[in-house]
């Protein structure tokens, strides 16, 4: 079996907002926690996106659990590698992103990659090497006060060429408006004069499809899953990618629904508050988690109590900066981001397995958590909910229906994201 794509992300919703833009645009889409362990059927699969949480580790380990994904995809034969991360460049000064494109560039022998981290249909947008959100800078958008990456310089040349040796080119707009084919002779020009990383400009779905037909033959493409809708239509043309109906089909979903939120984006924020309007949700406080056990004894029976009524029920850690900063300053920045994450993964881990059929989840490190605490390893991928997000859904041991499992990036999903979630679901089941 070949596969026409095989990507690798640096956090779990980010895999699963360029596996949901795959499937929107005719590919069948299998998402793995991990790298797999033991092989699994691929038939029927145009593309694997391996999931890692290696967005904020250390460089050195980012790069490590990297070369381990590549060289599984390698080994089913992927036409193309995609180093997808999130399309606000997460990073710092000494990585990830420039050194684990580095050593995937080195490992495909491959001499050039593309920068492409925009997704102009959800704000992000690239203009002379600038990441805006909206219409503000990215260091002006509310990044620059990310708790583990803060983005204080929306000039990704600039960033980007603090964590690599190699020099670091531009294809600016201009470029992208005369066509693919000039895109790609100003592409071989710069590689021709030994410039490796090359940041895109990207002001709209058109330039993706320009970016997207130009580098469809490179070995190694990275950026934002924004790409990752262009991509397929030209692995169409080029033979790869046959059509297929309802690639995102899944099974019904069952069970009771529940919300755990992590997230303290300014998104996500305003999700907790309009779900609050219309349904049950308990805070968790970090500070108590330290201190009192009971805290999060009264969260899981406050869960269980709404749950009764099939839900949905909202538990979440979501708190404006202040409090946040606050958590951190008694604890600790690694500890209490622990605290939360070890929290809402043994809530899942106790409601699932007492009958919750249907979770969401807000934010990347608490998706991450929630994934492993339920031991998921594989996630079929479904119906989008909002741009960037679709439903999934899980085997479990011992469960004779899957999990439907949403995974939601911070800064994802209209202001009655969680609530809508379960009306996509209950849409699908009537055939709608």
């Amino acid at each position: 079996m070949t596969l026409v794509l095989g990507a690798i992300a640096d956090d779990f919703t980010g895999a699963t907002d360029l596996a949901n833009n795959l499937v929107r645009a005719g590919m069948r889409c299998v998402q793995t926690i991990g790298v797999p362990s033991t092989d699994f059927a691929l038939d029927n699969v145009d593309a694997v996106v391996i999931a890692l949480k290696s967005r904020s580790i250390p460089a050195a380990q980012a790069v490590e659990d990297s070369l381990a994904a590549l060289a599984w995809l390698k080994g089913h034969n992927a036409r193309q590698i995609f180093f997808k991360y999130c399309s606000t460049f997460d990073s710092t000064d000494a990585g990830n992103i420039g050194p684990v494109t580095d050593a995937l560039l080195e490992q495909l022998g491959a001499s050039q990659t593309v920068m492409i981290p925009a997704f102009p249909i959800n704000g992000r947008t690239v203009y002379q090497g600038h990441l805006f959100v909206g219409d503000r800078l990215l260091n002006e958008s509310g990044m620059q006060h990310h708790p583990l990456t803060p983005m204080t310089d929306a000039n990704l040349v600039r960033v980007l060429g603090s964590q690599t040796p190699h020099e670091v080119g531009l294809a600016a707009y201009p470029v992208l408006s005369s066509g693919a084919a000039s895109t790609r002779v100003h592409l071989d020009k710069l590689s021709a004069d030994g410039i490796r990383h090359v940041i895109c400009d990207t002001l709209d779905e058109n330039n993706l499809d320009v970016l997207a037909e130009a580098v469809v033959d490179y070995p190694l493409v990275t950026g934002g899953s924004g790409l990752g809708q262009a991509l397929p239509e030209h692995y169409r043309r080029k033979g790869w990618l046959t059509e297929v109906s309802d690639p995102g089909r899944l099974a019904p979903a069952s069970g009771s629904a529940l919300v755990l939120s992590g997230s303290c984006s300014k998104a996500t924020l305003g999700q907790v508050s309009n779900f609050l309007e219309r349904y049950p949700g308990m805070a968790l406080d970090p500070l108590l988690l330290a201190k009192d056990p009971a805290h999060l004894e009264n969260a899981l029976a406050f869960a269980r109590e709404h749950l009764t009524d099939g839900g949905p029920v909202l538990v979440y850690a979501s708190a404006d900066a202040g409090r946040v900063k606050a958590a951190q300053a008694e604890l600790g920045v690694e500890q209490a981001g622990e605290l939360v994450e070890k929290a809402l993964g043994e809530l899942a881990r106790a409601l699932v397995s007492e009958g919750v059929g249907q979770l969401v989840v807000a934010g990347g490190e608490t998706s991450g958590a929630v994934v492993s605490a339920l031991g998921i390893r594989q996630l079929r991928i479904g119906d989008q909910i909002d741009p960037g997000v679709p439903w999934t859904q899980a085997p479990l041991k011992g469960k004779d229906a899957p999990l439907s499992l949403a995974l939601k990036s911070g800064n994802f999903g209209s202001e009655d994201f969680f609530s809508r979630a379960f009306e996509v679901l209950e849409t699908r089941a009537k055939g709608k």
